[in-house]
């Protein structure tokens, strides 16, 4: 019997030890050949007992996130930052050629986008945006339907994604993700960038949008002052879009909504039927359609159907099968987040100037190439 040969081994190297560093740690360790050899993070006590935690062994620590990516023993980097250093770090992995995975929204303003996307056409780098959603089983069968004809033409669809922490009950005190400084959007970029990538995966292209942003809470208790901080970002995100093939869309997103715990949800309407899938039931996808073919067109059916084994595949095997040379096509790229980015920047120029803003307004940098040729 031949023996099936050992995949190559990826070292890793991950940036930023809050929350979620410790998750990805723990998809990495479930993956064949893959060995963490750097962790950093800005607090010298974060990596030291991060490193203890998880029990990494010999494993090399930094402050400083330059010092990981350059590191010869670093394969490609994990990036879970706020969003103000998403640009640095991106633009380090291109100078030193390191594949990475970063955190969304792709960067904290349109114009670091613009500049990274601009700096990786000339010598493309696979890199993958954390939009997590892509991996829920029910959205990748729904995806498959939806262009398999299953609903027909498809006409609209409706996309909310709503939390709960930031109600006033719930006392929750000033973070970065309420400094536009640190974050540059709030709902929209945290939230609703999420439900853009949702919909550009499942249904395409975004062709204009009108939106309206509003904070409901502008001051919150300050740690660090010990008084209250004022919050500059949006707590709510609504918009209305045109997409691909004349699909009209209806989004909303806010971290307001009591009683919601992490409900992102698509309802998808076909001439021939409607599909909803929600994150919080990953494994199931409801499909109504009409009973048979011969049936009256009120007639329908609401299916509750389980999702198909073969649409299993977690986030982090798939970056660790991009790293290795195999990039499927659903893989969020570097590109999925510039253009993603692009939407969120029309999203607020329309709810700021109060107008419908075309994409076509926003050049990205290969129209700009192009006009200076």
């Amino acid at each position: 019997m031949q023996e099936t040969s050992k995949p190559q081994e990826i070292r890793i190297g991950i940036i930023g030890l809050g929350g979620m560093a410790g998750e990805h740690v723990r998809h990495l360790s479930k993956l064949e050949s893959v060995r963490i050899t750097a962790v950093c993070d800005t607090n010298a006590d974060a990596v030291e007992k991060f490193s203890s935690k998880i029990g990494l062994g010999q494993v090399q620590g930094y402050t400083d996130y330059a010092g990981l990516i350059s590191d010869p023993e670093v394969d490609a980097v994990l990036s879970i930052t706020p969003n103000d250093v998403h640009y640095r770090i991106l633009e380090c992995c291109m100078k030193h050629r390191k594949p990475f995975m970063t955190e969304k929204p792709f960067t904290r303003t349109y114009d670091e986008a613009f500049e990274l996307y601009r700096q990786y056409l000339p010598n493309p780098l696979q890199g993958m945006v954390g939009f997590s959603y892509r991996y829920v089983p029910s959205f990748r069968y729904a995806r498959d339907l939806i262009r398999g004809g299953a609903i027909g033409t498809v006409r609209s669809v409706f996309v909310q994604y709503l939390q709960s922490w930031g109600i006033p009950m719930f006392d929750t005190p000033m973070n970065w993700r309420y400094e536009r400084a640190i974050t540059g959007t709030g709902a929209l970029g945290d939230l609703g960038s999420h439900m853009v990538d949702a919909a550009r995966f499942m249904i395409g292209e975004f062709k204009e949008v009108a939106a309206h942003l509003n904070t409901f809470i502008s001051r919150r208790p300050d740690p660090k002052s010990g008084g209250e901080g004022t919050v500059d970002v949006d707590d709510f995100a609504g918009f209305v879009a045109l997409l691909d093939g004349g699909v009209s869309g209806v989004f909303q997103t806010s971290r307001n909504a009591y009683g919601s715990g992490n409900q992102l949800e698509l309802t998808i309407h076909g001439d021939l039927g409607t599909i909803k899938v929600n994150c919080e039931k990953p494994e199931e996808l409801v499909w109504i359609r009409p009973q048979s073919e011969l049936d009256n067109p009120g007639s329908s059916v609401t299916e509750a159907r389980r999702v198909p084994p073969k649409y299993e595949l977690g986030q982090m095997q798939d970056f660790i099968d991009m790293v290795r040379g195999r990039v499927r096509d659903e893989l969020p790229s570097l590109v999925d987040g510039y253009e993603n980015q692009r939407v969120l920047e029309a999203i607020a120029r329309a709810a700021g100037e109060r107008r419908t803003i075309a994409l076509s307004e926003i050049p990205s940098p290969e129209e700009a190439l192009k006009g200076a040729n």
